[in-house]
């Protein structure tokens, strides 16, 4: 190693990719970002091009720092390179790594929820739930693969490996086909938690003939950067490229959450929940996975519909988000009587209901746009709450957040969740997001970083106002209680809404 090494890390998001040049005592060099679009071609599914923008977003972003690195001043050369993805997905290749249809994205995509009741039954819940840490939800990686398996079948001919968005990299520029630990933990049912290894048994029932990466864990070096991804990415050939993991904890270690206890709150187009467990004990209403690192355990909870949420009303309404935010921030905490039940998309932790419904109730004349958007706030808060007293329920009760994401950057939003959830949020300095995690794993793995490292310093601490908590007692109660007393007419509209969609071949058209 010479002094001028730089760690590359790059994410690949829902709705950009990211990427950080950073030194080996966490100084940010340079960043590069590439937008993208989700596309949703039916209700309940949410697909990638895995070429279009898993490989393309990562050649375009990995050549625009690798050109600032070769071009620095002081001769700065790429030590080690880490990749992050969303995920759990499902991208299935052919023999020669072509993908054959767009990525199945995580829990947001619904459309395998009869090969999830379907595989349940044939397992056992309490079987799943025992040995992969996670009962089967949305989530869960297996039943997609079933899905193409049962639905497209030409596709399923073809396909010899499967891969998500960071994995995918990793081959494209080393040739090795290779999964973290944490990211094959959530392709229930084909990995064992027990044994930290694949299903094997469970894997030739549900994939068979499938074969499954070989497992490392996230902090590995998983190979080198080959002659074909160095002329394809600029990054130097014999580079080490890490192993990485899905985004969600990578950004979790980008914020310093690492030890027994610690809990990180992604604010974004959704919000996640990553807490690092104090022993393997798998609750229903959580997702338990394997940590990045040997030996560790997290428990995890997501939303599917929150920054989500503020988008879609700013798009409705015509307003950009700097303005609503504002109006937002002078309407009463509670929205003057407005709760929101924000299962705009699928119901995640801790219910798992892909046919609960969004709901906003009690609405007057007299609510406005400032009302809508605190109130869509709110919700988001109290899903979030339901879930950390799930959490606590447990045996894992956080003392504290730490905060990262987008979200965090108004401080009306943060403020919220504070006086909701009655804790405390640390807000690290960096808040790039996952892409800093990655850099930090790869200085970890060639040397650059120990383990006992910390690059990122606390920057600024929310403190729950109790007086408002207080009036936020009887809302969260009300808000409570909206999902039993409305979720038999949210199944019977969901229904009607599956039936008013014509059938669709499957892949879908990207949406532009």
């Amino acid at each position: 190693m010479t002094t001028n090494d730089l760690l590359l890390g790059v994410d690949i998001g829902t709705s950009s990719t990211k990427g950080v040049l950073v030194q080996p005592d966490g100084t940010i060099v340079a960043t590069a970002q590439r937008p993208h679009q989700l596309s949703l071609p039916r209700p309940g599914w949410a697909e990638h091009d895995g070429e279009a923008i898993w490989w393309a977003d990562f050649v375009a972003i990995a050549r625009e720092l690798s050109a600032h690195a070769h071009g620095a001043d002081d001769g700065g050369r790429i030590a080690a390179v880490c990749v992050s993805g969303i995920g759990p997905a499902v991208l299935p290749v052919d023999a020669a790594g072509r993908a054959l249809r767009p990525a199945i994205l995580y829990g947001i995509d619904t459309r395998a929820m009869a090969e999830v009741v379907e595989l349940t039954e044939r397992f056992g819940a309490d079987t799943i739930l025992a040995r992969g840490g996670s009962l089967l939800t949305s989530q869960a990686a297996g039943p997609k693969l079933a899905w193409i398996r049962r639905h497209e079948p030409d596709v399923w001919a073809a396909t010899r490996r499967v891969h998500m968005a960071h994995s995918l990299v990793i081959e494209r520029i080393t040739g090795e086909y290779v999964l973290d630990h944490h990211s094959a933990s959530q392709c229930d049912p084909l990995y064992d938690m027990t044994t930290a290894a694949w299903a094997t048994d469970w894997a030739a029932d549900v994939v068979p003939g499938l074969d499954l990466p070989r497992l490392a864990w996230s902090n590995e070096v998983a190979g080198r950067v080959h002659a074909e991804g160095a002329a394809a990415t600029g990054i130097p050939e014999g580079t080490p490229v890490v192993t990485g993991t899905i985004d969600a904890w990578a950004e979790a270690l980008s914020a310093g959450v690492r030890d027994p206890g610690d809990t990180m709150l992604m604010y974004g187009t959704t919000m996640f929940i990553v807490e690092i467990a104090r022993a393997y004990r798998p609750d229903a209403r959580l997702w338990t996975t394997q940590g990045v690192f040997p030996g560790t355990t997290t428990y995890a909870a997501g939303l599917s519909t929150s920054g989500g949420l503020t988008t879609w009303l700013s798009d409705i309404v015509g307003r950009d988000l700097t303005a609503l935010i504002a109006e937002a921030a002078r309407t009463r905490p509670g929205a003057d009587g407005l709760v929101v039940l924000p299962y705009f998309g699928v119901a995640r932790s801790p219910i798992f209901d892909p046919e609960a419904r969004g709901a906003i109730f009690g609405l007057t004349l007299s609510h406005g746009r400032g009302h809508l958007f605190r109130a869509m706030l709110e919700g988001s808060a109290y899903e979030v709450r339901h879930n950390l007293e799930v959490m606590e329920a447990a045996g894992a009760a956080p003392a504290q957040l730490t905060a990262v994401g987008g979200g965090t950057k108004s401080g009306l939003w943060t403020q919220i969740v504070s006086n909701v959830t009655g804790l405390r949020q640390v807000i690290p300095a960096v808040t790039i997001g996952a892409s800093f995690g990655d850099a930090m794993l790869a200085a970890e793995a060639v040397g650059l970083m120990s383990a006992d490292a910390r690059w990122n310093a606390p920057a600024e601490t929310v403190v729950p106002d109790a007086r408002t908590g207080r009036r936020y007692q009887v809302l969260y109660a009300i808000y409570r209680s909206l999902y039993p007393a409305t979720s038999e007419q949210a199944h019977s509209i969901a229904r009607l809404q599956d039936d008013s969609v014509p059938a669709a071949s499957g892949s879908g058209k990207l949406v532009p």
